[in-house]
This record gives C-alpha cells, structure tokens and sequence, in this order.
C-alpha cells in the first residue's frame, strides 16, 4: 500500500507540474464561456480581433468588450459602453483564449442586467394596423377612363392592400409583438368595433400599443388634388384615456393623471405622424400635404397614439394610376413601415416617452 500512495503523489505531482490548474477553478474556453452565457430567448456571439488582442461577445443588442493581458493580469471589461468593470483578464495560452471564472461570472450577471432592464422598460408590444372602409363601404371611388377603357379606383381595396403588406413587413421584422388588422378581407368591422380591438390588446403595466389607420382621399370639387398626408388627434379634443379603476382610491388625482397621459398621447401621435410623412416623402412619386389634425372617430377613441395616414387621392387621376400599382403600393407600405420603425426605435429607446401608466 506504502508503494501505492508513494506512486499517487508522484502521478498528482506530474498532473500539476505539466497540466497546472488556472487559479482556484480551471477557467472557461471560448466555447464553454459562450455556452455558460445562454440565457432565455437569448444567444450569445462573439468577434475577435487577433491584431489588437480585443474581442466583443453580444447578445440580443447588447455588447460586452474586453482586451486579452497574460494570466494573473486585470483587464476591462466594457458593457453597452457605459459600464466599466476591473477583472482577471482573458488570456491567451498556446493560441488558445481562456476566460478566467470572475470575468465570466460577471459577464453573465451584466447581461442578466441588460436583460433585467429591457424587460422593464417601456416598450411598443402590439401594432394595429386599420384598413379604412371594406365591405359594403367602398369608401371613396374614383373614375376614369384609361386607353378608352373605365377604370376605377376604389378606396377599400388600396387600403387592404397596403395594410397588408405593412401587416407582413411588421410581422417579419418584429416576431416578439402582437402585429393586427381590423380586417384582413372585405369585410366591414364598423369604426366602434375597429376601436374596440384596439383597446381590448392585453398589456403589461411596461407595455404600449400603436393604431395607425390607412385611408385613401378624395376631392369632389377639385380633380387637380392629390398627395400623401399622415394626420393626429387634435391637441384641443379632451378624452378619457386612462383606466379609472386603476386609481379607484383616489378619484381626485384622475383629471390630472387623464390630462398629463392624453399630452403624452398627444405628442407620440405627432412624432409618429411626422416619421411616417418623411418617409413617405422618400417615395417621391407623390406630393405631401403635411400633417394635420382632425378628430376622426378611430383617433380620438383609440386610447392610445394613433394616426391616420392618407395615402393618396383616387379622385386624381396620377394619384389613381400611381396606387393601381402594386410596385408603388408596396414602396407606399415600406415607407409606412419605416416611420413606424423609426418611432418605436426612438420610444424604446428612451424607455417610452409615457409618464403616467
């Protein structure tokens, strides 16, 4: 037995002497580290620069970057480019990168953080897209003839398929929200029943919803009339907007909290309003109108912001032409798409421009 324990404390003494142990615990590789940093709905990637000895690990938009030293050696490690950290540093040992356990440790618990913090942030969760009219509500038509044959241009129809084609621009771009039509054929939802889907949209307490409604305009009187206009809610109009239950013990404080969440309403439907008018300018085949407000139904009862975007006049005949085809009316869909992406970028962002929930 005295040769067997003799022959273990030499065979322990070998395993040190040519496979030593990095510090108290054998610290991680690149791929146990990436493996270590999986956390729900989430997956870590990674860039390397061999040149400067930097690498970056990111997930879900967020990053974290570093800069090797030799074993033993502090380091930085660098979150979102606002929070800085001293740790073990990375290494490399026979071209390999190693990832000492504190530094691990705390590059998993930042991103636990960053991950702590988007879901508590404001954000946009649901979208609710409005095709104007549809059934047995034409909306507006307009008639012409072209080539010496008729030709009409009926409102329900642009605005179905426009919506359409937002509806999917949005669903494929944004999976994790709830992306809605009030109707997806021709069909006639009244404008009580449209509002209603709107604000029946479940939301958690960090969580807003968008309606934006798609209409095609027309003139009577004026034939010449013609481009794009993107209208809000007028800032005069007073509505109810907030759940009163929510506050049953204190009714005193519901016009205030009622008149400062309707301002906050007020101001995101013209940011998104002026988004989607940019961006529709960027089409150029079409005029803008600006922006406008009025107190449509769906606007004004949409507790929430809210737009109405017309998209051009079926009563002119450029205008007619121009949304009879499916090219223009797919650009017409990206660029409302784009404003809507550009207001919820900068919503999110800020953690919403909302201060009373």
């Amino acid at each position: 037995m005295k040769g067997f324990f003799s022959g273990m404390f030499f065979f322990v003494m070998f395993l040190f002497l040519f496979f030593p142990v990095r510090g108290e615990a054998q610290d991680l590789s690149l791929d146990d580290t990436l493996s270590s940093l999986v956390l729900p709905g989430s997956a870590a990637a990674f860039r390397w620069d061999p040149f400067l000895g930097s690498g970056i690990f990111t997930m879900s938009g967020h990053t974290a970057a570093f800069e090797t030293g030799k074993p033993g050696d502090s380091g930085f490690l660098v979150v979102d480019g606002r929070e800085l950290h001293s740790l073990p540093a990375p290494y490399l040992e026979n071209g390999v990168l190693f990832f000492p356990n504190a530094f691990t440790a705390a590059l998993k618990g930042a991103f636990a953080r960053s991950f702590e913090d988007d879901a508590s942030r404001f954000r946009i969760a649901a979208v609710i897209i409005d095709p104007g009219h549809g059934g047995k509500d034409s909306g507006a038509v307009g008639e012409f003839t072209v080539n010496g044959a008729p030709f009409k241009s009926v409102e329900k129809d642009i605005t179905l398929a426009v919506s359409k084609k937002l509806h999917a621009l949005l669903s494929a771009a944004w999976p994790d929200k709830r992306v809605l039509l009030t109707r997806s054929g021709d069909t006639y939802p009244s404008l009580e029943d449209r509002v209603a889907l709107a604000n029946s949209v479940p939301l958690k307490d960090n969580e807003a919803v968008i309606f934006v409604s798609v209409h095609a305009n027309a003139s009577l009187s004026n034939s010449a009339a013609r481009g794009f206009e993107v209208w809000y809610l007028n800032p005069g109009y007073r509505r109810s907007v907030i759940d009163k239950s929510k506050y049953a013990d204190s009714e005193d404080v519901i016009p205030i909290l009622n008149d400062m969440m309707e301002e906050e309403f007020t101001t995101e439907s013209i940011l998104m309003a002026r988004n989607i008018l940019n961006r529709l300018g960027e089409t150029g085949r079409m005029p803008s109108r600006g922006l406008k407000a009025e107190e449509w139904f769906v606007v004004r009862n949409a507790r929430m912001p809210s737009v109405l975007v017309e998209v051009g006049f079926v009563t002119n005949r450029e205008d007619a032409l121009l949304m009879a085809d499916d090219g223009y009316l797919q650009k017409t869909a990206e660029a409302i798409y784009k404003g809507i992406a550009d207001f919820t970028a900068a919503f999110e962002r800020s953690g919403g421009y909302t201060a009373v929930q």
